[in-house]
C-alpha cells in the first residue's frame, strides 16, 4: 500500500492517472474510485465508484463480473444489481465484516488471475466506513499481487482530521509506504509549461509564471491558460479561477455555480433541472464549460470539475442567499421517491442539502432515511452518525414521530446498535443506558426488552459481568412469556449467556432451558440453537462429553437450516474445540476447516467465531503433526498487529515458530507485547510459548520469569482461581525448575536447591488445582490437559532427583500417538530417564521414535536436544573408534575418552562428568586414568592443557567430530 500526499494542485491525480495507464499496459486489473466532499455522507463511495466504473465501463471484463456475482453482498454498493441480505444473527459488526471479507475475497480472486491496482483518490474526504475498509485491507493483504494507492490533501489535514490517526497507524506497517509530493522545481516547472504551451514562451513569461505558481503545477497551468487568453493575471489562485469562469457566457456560469453546490462530481440531469435553464441552452452551456476545460466528462451520466480547487473557489464566491436557494432546489430534486429508492447515497445528500438550506424538517427525515440506507450498505458507523443527527434534530421538528415513522426510543435503539456494529461498543452501552433512562412504563415493551437484551450482550462483551446479568434479567422481565415472541426467547438466551460468568450452573441451565422452550414456542430455531450451545457449555462443565457433542451438532444443524450465521459459527467453534480437547484431531480439523471456509465465504474471517475457527484449524494440525499444512494456515496470521483479533492469530502462530526455532519468533514478540494489556488471552498464549523458546535456548531464568508473568495474568482474569489452562504453563515452568534443580545438585548448592524445589511445589499445586477445576465440579480434562498434567508430575519428580521412566511413560500414554509433537517431547525425556536407569536398549528405542517425529516435523530445537542426549548417553548413534582424524596425542583417544576430556578440561568433577554422560563416577575414573596414560600427562591440569593446545573443542556439541 502506498499513501500519496501533497497540497491541492501539486499533481497527485496526474501521478495516479499515469500510474493507472502504465498498469493497464502491463495487463493489470485497474480499479479506481474517488471520494467527494460529500463522501462522509455516502458510505464506501470510492469503492462503489471503482466497482461501478470497472464493471460497466468499456473495458469491463469477465473476471470482475464473475467475482462480483459470487459475492452478492457487494451488490448493495451497485444500484443496478439485486441486493442480497446476509443472515448473521446478533453478533455486532457482522454485516460490515461480511462486506469487508467480500471485498478482500474479490481482490484476492482478481489478483490470482492478474495483478491488481486499486486507486482511492482524495481519502481526506472519505467516510468512516471507507477508512475502516482501508485499515482492514492494510492488515489482511499479504502475498497477493495487489497494489493499493490512496491519495490525500496534506493541506487539509488539520489536527483533528479523522484521517490523521489512520495515516499514522498505517505508516507503522512495513507494507505501507508514503510519497509526499512537494512543489516542482523551477527547471521541472519550466519544462512542464513549455510542453503544455501551444506557442513559444519567452523566458520572462515563464519566469513570472514559475514565481507566481510557487511549484504548484495546477496553478501554473491556470496561469498559462490565462496568459494564452491575454487576460490580466489576478493576485491569487481563487481569483484566477473565477476570472476564467467569468469569461464564459452567463448560462455556462450558472451551470458551474449550480454544479459547485452539488459537489465535484456533477450529475448531468440533476444540475440541468437545478439550473433552471432550457435544455438546449443548458447543453450549450455545458459544452462551453467543457471546451474551456473547467468541466471534464466523468462516466456516462455526468461531469467533474477539472480540479477540486475550482469547485471550491466557485462555491465560496456564491452569495449566501444564492447558495441557500441552490441547496434548497437540489433538496427538492433529490427528494424524488424513485431516486431515493434507486440511487445509493441520495438520502445522505438530501440531508446535507436540507441542512445547508436550513430545512430542519427535511434534514431530519432525510437523516433517518440515510441511516437506514447506510445499514443496508453495511456501513454501521455512518448509520450511527445519521441516526444521531436525526436524534439531535428531534426536538426542533413538528411531529417527529410521524415524519420518521418511528418513535424516539426506537430511533435511539437503532443508533446504539449501529454504534456497536461499527465497533464502538462502549458508545452503544452509553446510548442504551441514556435511552432506557427516558423510557417510561408506557413504552413499547418489545423495544424495552430488546434494548435491555442488547445492553446485556454488549456489557458481556465488555467484561462487565454483573451489569450484563442485571440487564439480562431486566430484558426478561420486560415481556411476558405469553404470547410467545422471539424477543422474549432472545432475552432468555442472552441472560443465560451472561450467567455463564458465575458459579451457579443450575441457574444458567434453567435459564437456557427456558430460552429453548420459548424459542420453540415462538418458532425461532436460531434462538433455540443459541440456547442449546449454552446448555452444552454447562453440560461440558459436568463432564458429559458425548451428550455435549450431540448438543453442539444439533445446534449447528438448526442454525444452519435457519441461515443465521452467527449462531452457526458459535456452534461450529464449540464443537471443533471440544473435539480437539478430546483428542479427535481429524474431526476437529475437519469441523474447523468447514467453519473457516463458511466464515471466509461470508466475509467473516476476522469476526468473533471466524477468527477462533481459524486458529482451531491451525491447532488441530499442530497437534496431529501436519506442521507444513499448519504453517500454510499461519502464513495468513499477521505479524505486525495493531489489535487484539490479529494478535490472537499471531500468538497462535508461535506454536510452530517456537517448535521449529524460527527467527520470526522475535519479530512477533515485538508486536505482541504491547497487546498484553489489551487481551489476557494473547498474553497467556504468547508468554507460555516464549517460555518454551527460552527453555530450548537454555535460559531457565527467562523461562520461569515468563511463566510467572503468565500465571499472574491468568489469575487476574480468573479472579485468583486456577483454571485448567494453567496446567500447560505450570508444566513448562516445572521443566525449567527441574533443570535448575539438577544444576544445584551437581554443584552441591543446597540452599539454591531448596528454593527451586519450593517454587516447583507451588507450580505443581497450580497444575493440580487447575486440573481439579473447583469452579466446575464434575469437569473432565481432555487428552491435552491430561497429558500436560502428567508432564507436570514427571517434571516435579525430575526436580526432586527421581527421574523415573514410569513418570515419563505416563506422559507418553496420556498424549498418545495423536499429539505427535508432545509425545515426541515426552519420549525424549523418557529416553533420558531410561538411560539414567541403565536401560540403554529401551532408551535407544524411545530416542529413535522421538527423533523420527522431530525430523518429520523439522522441530529443530527438539532435534538438537535429542542429538545432545544421544551423544551423552551413547544411544541412537554408532560408535566411531577412534574417529578423531587429527594428529598428535589426541589421535589415540576413543570417542568416549574425548567426551570425558572435554568435560575434564572445562573443570567438571568426576561426579559431574558421570551425570552429564550417564555413567558412574567409577567409570569416569577409569576413563580419566586411560586419558592421562595415553597423553603422558601427570595430572588432570596437564591433560586439560594438552586438550587446549591441540585444539579439542570444549563445546560438548562438537566432541567427537
Amino acid at each position: 500500500m502506498t499513501l500519496i500526499s501533497g497540497d491541492a494542485g501539486v499533481g497527485k491525480t496526474r501521478l495516479v492517472t499515469e500510474l493507472a495507464a502504465r498498469a493497464r499496459e502491463k495487463e493489470f486489473t485497474v480499479l479506481s474510485g474517488r471520494c467527494a466532499e460529500l463522501g462522509d455522507a455516502v458510505p464506501y463511495l470510492p469503492l462503489a465508484d471503482a466497482l461501478r466504473d470497472a464493471s460497466t465501463g468499456p473495458s469491463a471484463g469477465g473476471p470482475l463480473l464473475d467475482a462480483l456475482a459470487a459475492r452478492p453482498v457487494l451488490s448493495r454498493l451497485l444500484p443496478d444489481r439485486n441486493e442480497s441480505q446476509p443472515a448473521g444473527g446478533d453478533m455486532p459488526g457482522l454485516v460490515q465484516q461480511q462486506l469487508f471479507g467480500a471485498v478482500l475475497g474479490l481482490l484476492t480472486e482478481l489478483a490470482a488471475a492478474s495483478p491488481v491496482l486499486l486507486v482511492l483518490e482524495d481519502v481526506h474526504w472519505a467516510d468512516q466506513s471507507t477508512r475502516d475498509l482501508l485499515t482492514f485491507l492494510s492488515r489482511m493483504l499479504h502475498a497477493e499481487r495487489l497494489a493499493v494507492v490512496a491519495t490525500y490533501r496534506s493541506d487539509d489535514m488539520h489536527r483533528r482530521h479523522p484521517l490523521r490517526p489512520l495515516v499514522a497507524e498505517l505508516l507503522r506497517l512495513p507494507s505501507v509506504s508514503s510519497i509526499e509530493l512537494g512543489p516542482l522545481t523551477a527547471s521541472a516547472m519550466a519544462q512542464h509549461l513549455t510542453e503544455l504551451s501551444l506557442h513559444r514562451l519567452d523566458a520572462k513569461a515563464i519566469d513570472r509564471m514559475i514565481t507566481r505558481a510557487e511549484g504548484n503545477a495546477y496553478y501554473a497551468e491556470e496561469l498559462l491558460e490565462a496568459s494564452s487568453a491575454g487576460s490580466q493575471l489576478p493576485a491569487g489562485l481563487a481569483d484566477l479561477l473565477l476570472a476564467r469562469m467569468e469569461q464564459l457566457s452567463p448560462a455556462a456560469q450558472q451551470v458551474l455555480r449550480t454544479a459547485a453546490v452539488t459537489g465535484r462530481r456533477v450529475d448531468d440531469e440533476l444540475v440541468r433541472q437545478a439550473s433552471g435553464l432550457d435544455e438546449l441552452v443548458y447543453e450549450g452551456a455545458v459544452r462551453e464549460a467543457v471546451a474551456h476545460q473547467l468541466l471534464v466528462p466523468d462516466g456516462e451520466q455526468g461531469y467533474a470539475f477539472r480540479h477540486a480547487l475550482l469547485r471550491e473557489a466557485i462555491y465560496a464566491d456564491l452569495m449566501p442567499g444564492e447558495r441557500t436557494r441552490l441547496h434548497a432546489r437540489l433538496a427538492d430534486l433529490l427528494a424524488d421517491e424513485r431516486r431515493l429508492a434507486e440511487v445509493p447515497g441520495t438520502a445522505a445528500e438530501l440531508a446535507h442539502h436540507c441542512l445547508a438550506s436550513h430545512d430542519i424538517q427535511g434534514a431530519f427525515s432525510a437523516s433517518v432515511l440515510a441511516g437506514e440506507e447506510a445499514e443496508r450498505l453495511a456501513a454501521p458507523a455512518d448509520a450511527h452518525r445519521h441516526y444521531d443527527q436525526a436524534l439531535s434534530l428531534w426536538e426542533r421538528v413538528t411531529d417527529p414521530e410521524k415524519i420518521a415513522g418511528v418513535g424516539r426510543g426506537k430511533l435511539a435503539f437503532w443508533s446504539a446498535v449501529s454504534a456497536a456494529d461499527g465497533g464502538d461498543t462502549a458508545r452503544a452501552v452509553t446510548q442504551l443506558r441514556r435511552m432506557l433512562a427516558y423510557l417510561d412504563e408506557a413504552a413499547d415493551r418489545k423495544l424495552l426488552c430488546r434494548a435491555q437484551e442488547r445492553l446485556s450482550y454488549f456489557l458481556n462483551d465488555l467484561g462487565e459481568d454483573a451489569a450484563a446479568a442485571t440487564a439480562g434479567q431486566a430484558a426478561v422481565d420486560a415481556l411476558p412469556p405469553d404470547p410467545p415472541t422471539w424477543e422474549y426467547a432472545r432475552a432468555l438466551a442472552t441472560h443465560a449467556h451472561a450467567l455463564l460468568a458465575f458459579a451457579d450452573h443450575d441457574a444458567v441451565k434453567a435459564r437456557a432451558e427456558q430460552a429453548r422452550a420459548a424459542a420453540l414456542a415462538a418458532g425461532a430455531p436460531w434462538v433455540e440453537a443459541d440456547a442449546l450451545v449454552t446448555l452444552g457449555l454447562i453440560s461440558e462443565r459436568s463432564g458429559k462429553v458425548a451428550v455435549v457433542i450431540a448438543m453442539y451438532r444439533t445446534a449447528h444443524r438448526q442454525a444452519a437450516e435457519a441461515r443465521v450465521l452467527g449462531v452457526e459459527l458459535r456452534a461450529t467453534y464449540q464443537l471443533a474445540r471440544l473435539q480437539l480437547e478430546q483428542g479427535d484431531l481429524d474431526g476437529a480439523a475437519q469441523r474447523a476447516h468447514e467453519g473457516t471456509e463458511r466464515a471466509n465465504g461470508a466475509g467473516l474471517g476476522l469476526a468473533q467465531y471466524g477468527l477462533d475457527l481459524q486458529y482451531l484449524h491451525y491447532l488441530a494440525h499442530f497437534a496431529d503433526g501436519t506442521w507444513d499444512h499448519a504453517e500454510e494456515i499461519a502464513d495468513g496470521f499477521p505479524v505486525r498487529v495493531t489489535g487484539p483479533a490479529e494478535a490472537r492469530l499471531s500468538a497462535m502462530a508461535l506454536f510452530i515458530a517456537v517448535g521449529r526455532g524460527l527467527d520470526v519468533v522475535e519479530e512477533r514478540w515485538v508486536w505482541l507485547e504491547p497487546m498484553f494489556a489489551r487481551d489476557g488471552f494473547v498474553e497467556y498464549i504468547a508468554r507460555g510459548l516464549l517460555a518454551e523458546c527460552a527453555l530450548w535456548r537454555g535460559d531457565t531464568a527467562g523461562a520461569i520469569a515468563e511463566i510467572q508473568a503468565t500465571i499472574r495474568a491468568i489469575e487476574e482474569i480468573d479472579e485468583g482461581e486456577h483454571s485448567p489452562q494453567l496446567i500447560r504453563v505450570a508444566a513448562v515452568g516445572l521443566g525449567a525448575l527441574a533443570d535448575q534443580a539438577a544444576a544445584a545438585r551437581v554443584t552441591g548448592d543446597s540452599d539454591r536447591l531448596a528454593g527451586v524445589l519450593e517454587q516447583a511445589g507451588q507450580l505443581l499445586q497450580c497444575a493440580r488445582d487447575g486440573a481439579a477445576n473447583r469452579q466446575m465440579p464434575g469437569f473432565a480434562l481432555g487428552v491435552d490437559g491430561r497429558g500436560w498434567l502428567a508432564r507436570a508430575e514427571a517434571e516435579w519428580s525430575r526436580a526432586n532427583g527421581d527421574n523415573t521412566p514410569a513418570a515419563w511413560q505416563a506422559v507418553v500414554d496420556a498424549f498418545g500417538e495423536g499429539f505427535v509433537y508432545e509425545t515426541a517431547r515426552a519420549r525424549w525425556r523418557l529416553a533420558e530417564a531410561l538411560a539414567v536407569a541403565g536401560d540403554r536398549e529401551a532408551a535407544a528405542i524411545q530416542w529413535l521414535l522421538a527423533k523420527r517425529a522431530a525430523d518429520t516435523l523439522r522441530a529443530a530445537p527438539l532435534r538438537t536436544a535429542l542429538a545432545d542426549l544421544g551423544r551423552r548417553a551413547r544411544i541412537g548413534t554408532a560408535e566411531r573408534e577412534p574417529g578423531y582424524r587429527g594428529r598428535g596425542p589426541l589421535a589415540g583417544l576413543t570417542e568416549r575418552e574425548r567426551e570425558v576430556l572435554v568435560l575434564l578440561a572445562s573443570g567438571h568433577s568426576n561426579k559431574e562428568i558421570g551425570i552429564e554422560l550417564f555413567i558412574s563416577p567409577k567409570t569416569v575414573s577409569v576413563h580419566v586414568s586411560n586419558i592421562l596414560g595415553k597423553l603422558g600427562a601427570a595430572s588432570r591440569t596437564e591433560a586439560a592443557a594438552i586438550a587446549h593446545r591441540d585444539g579439542l573443542s570444549l563445546s560438548s556439541g562438537d566432541a567427537g567430530e
